[in-house]
């Protein structure tokens, strides 16, 4: 009985020893990343390859998942692979598949294709992401016209501050924690900017070009000389989205700024309106049609080519399409 355990172990063995070198050794976990440095702007692209003989796919993260996005994770011979696309954050960030993990370098890309100081990373290049970026930027502002003073974000103060704020929160992800944030009267379903959501940028939270960098703040006349670009001194050529400038004789606040908000996204008319905030001491938000505004009783404040105080329609830089 002995010598036919003995001999039947032996067997066991031998079969193991065999199925192993048909199969060949086990494959050792390993994950590469091929380029280990890209750059941040939402196109360059890595693949992720990571050896294992492991049946079923692995789940590859990243530490910050604004750094960039895993797409088409695929079976190869000796495991899986990947492509990362590069988010628009720069900085050391690490992939994971399982417990091993890669290094990644992502790096600030500061190509400015227009020259007119905005990096590309910046432009909303996609039509549906410029569309987006149009409904929410109008809305918002028209949004905080039918809110009651005391309902609106204290930061509103001004002509100035009431565009940043719809600039700024036109670009953040519209998700329910948004929407319960920000206190609006009504959400629409709009699409959010698909490109990035603020804060996530290779900027942070510094939106607005300045005179030496990007910062959170800007003045009205850093948003016309910075910020925008003329199109034309008739408000017809206006789109939703755009901004009236003028410039009158004061010593106080010289600059005011108006946003072109087209059709109502809240009333749903047909009437084009302009929203804009007084700034003090009234410290209101008025919104007219914008053929009321062409017959202001002060021909000061009509937004036609006659009037000198009137500087013109201007977009927004990262509305511009790169050539």
């Amino acid at each position: 009985m002995k010598k036919l355990a003995w001999a039947a172990a032996r067997l066991a063995l031998i079969g193991f020893i065999a199925a192993r070198s048909i199969r060949g050794p086990a494959i050792q976990p390993r994950l590469a990343i091929t380029p280990a440095h890209l750059r941040a702007n939402g196109y360059d692209v890595a693949m992720i390859s990571f050896d294992s003989d492991s049946a079923a796919p692995p789940r590859i993260t990243l530490d910050n998942p604004h750094a960039g996005r895993i797409e088409e994770v695929e079976r190869t011979g000796h495991g899986w692979q990947a492509r990362l696309r590069a988010g628009f954050m720069p900085g050391a960030f690490t992939v994971r598949a399982g417990q091993v993990t890669a290094a990644l370098q992502i790096e600030a890309d500061n190509t400015d294709s227009i020259g007119d100081g905005i990096p590309d990373y910046l432009r909303l290049d996609d039509p549906r992401d410029r569309e987006a970026f149009r409904r929410w930027f109008t809305f918002l502002a028209e949004a905080q016209y039918f809110q009651a003073p005391e309902a609106r974000p204290a930061e509103i103060d001004d002509c100035a501050a009431l565009i940043r704020y719809a600039y700024r929160e036109a670009l953040r992800a519209h998700d329910s924690a948004w929407a319960t944030a920000a206190h609006l009267p009504v959400t629409p379903a709009f699409d959010s900017v698909g490109k990035y959501q603020y804060p996530y940028t290779a900027l942070g939270a510094d939106l607005f070009r300045v005179p030496g960098g990007f910062a959170q703040f800007a003045d009205v006349k850093t948003l016309e000389g910075w910020n925008t670009y003329p199109v034309a001194r008739d408000l017809s050529r206006a789109l939703p989205g755009d901004l009236l400038f003028f410039r009158q004789d004061a010593d106080q606040m010289p600059y005011h700024s108006m946003i072109f908000a087209g059709p109502s996204r809240i009333a749903g008319d047909r009437v084009s309106y302009v929203v804009y905030h007084t700034g003090p001491p009234q410290g209101e938000i008025r919104r007219l049609s914008a053929d009321a505004l062409l017959h202001y009783p002060e021909p000061d404040w009509r937004p036609i080519a006659a009037n000198p105080y009137f500087l013109g329609v201007y977009r927004w830089n990262i509305l511009r399409e790169t050539p």
